[in-house]
């Protein structure tokens, strides 16, 4: 169903925890943190899905055939395993594990996410993150592009008992080199058991997800698989109590509320309507490569 931002957070409020939720995408289980019934975005961030870690065995992958999007970016991070995405742009990409790719649907784009036939002859773990960005209201309609970033371009903070590496936009004095469009923090960060780290108040609204591990949030405990909103303004610590994976997300409010319906984002009712009939009707491009399957529109 179609569904409209709640805005922007309330300052003065207290931390919201989010705890995820299962669901299958393309043979995967995957845990989503949002959008929820109590918050649909946090910045810019719309859809945030953590998948895995799953273990393959030989002759198993990751399958997802040739679907949409408008009005978003995508961001895929892995920690374990590889993807091979190709879109309708002729991009045939491998992603691998601390690589970004960094794929802005604008008024349209189509693509693929596939285990490739040697990993999956060998079979392994997946494990990743797969996030969506919305666009500015005047982006919203741009042409679509695709960026790749080895894990060596993103740059790399080395602190006391942690290692943060900023995977988009900016976060500690550093930019990642992800052309992101709006303000957008996007951190993965390791931590030593102990180890406390200051999440700044660089950006107006901030999330805090436990990938792995275990931490606390100014007291409050965090397990995996949960996140905690932060209060726009304050100035926190996280405190691993484990070795911990975790990531920080978020950047500026949205500037107009946002519609989420299947693959769409958009800020209007009727671009969404306009783009499930494109789909329906095969206006869209095809992925080049990988023309035959397809994911038809719900409904």
């Amino acid at each position: 169903m179609v569904g409209a931002s709640f805005g922007r957070l309330p300052r003065g409020a207290t931390v919201m925890i989010i705890e995820s939720r299962l669901r299958d995408v393309g043979g995967i289980a995957v845990r989503r943190l949002l959008p929820t019934a109590r918050l649909r975005h946090v910045g810019p961030f719309v859809f945030f899905d953590h998948m895995g870690p799953i273990d393959l065995a030989p002759g198993q992958g990751l399958d997802v055939p040739p679907h949409p999007h408008i009005g978003l970016a995508t961001v895929t991070y892995l920690f374990e395993g590889e993807i091979l995405h190709r879109d309708s742009l002729g991009t045939a990409q491998m992603i691998r594990a601390g690589d970004v790719n960094w794929m802005v649907a604008g008024r349209g784009i189509v693509h693929s996410e596939r285990t490739p036939e040697g990993a999956r002859a060998l079979g392994g773990t997946m494990h990743g993150l797969q996030t969506w960005v919305a666009l500015p209201v005047a982006d919203e309609e741009m042409a679509p592009l695709f960026e790749h970033h080895p894990m060596a371009a993103l740059p790399l903070i080395r602190l006391a008992g942690a290692e943060l590496r900023i995977v988009a936009g900016t976060a500690y004095g550093e930019r990642a080199p992800t052309r992101v469009l709006s303000p957008t923090l996007y951190v993965h960060a390791r931590l030593a058991a102990n180890a406390v780290l200051e999440v700044t108040e660089e950006h107006e609204e901030r999330a805090v997800y436990v990938a792995a591990g275990a931490a606390e949030l100014d007291g409050q405990a965090l397990s995996a698989g949960t996140m905690a909103v932060l209060e726009p303004g304050a100035r926190s610590h996280l405190r691993a109590t484990r070795a911990t994976e975790a990531f920080l997300v978020g950047g500026a409010p949205l500037d107009t509320p946002r519609y989420i319906e299947w693959n769409f984002v958009s800020s209007s009712r009727e671009r969404i309507e306009r783009a499930k009939g494109d789909w329906k009707g095969g206006r869209f491009p095809k992925v080049p490569g990988d023309e035959i399957e397809f994911v038809p529109l719900p409904g």
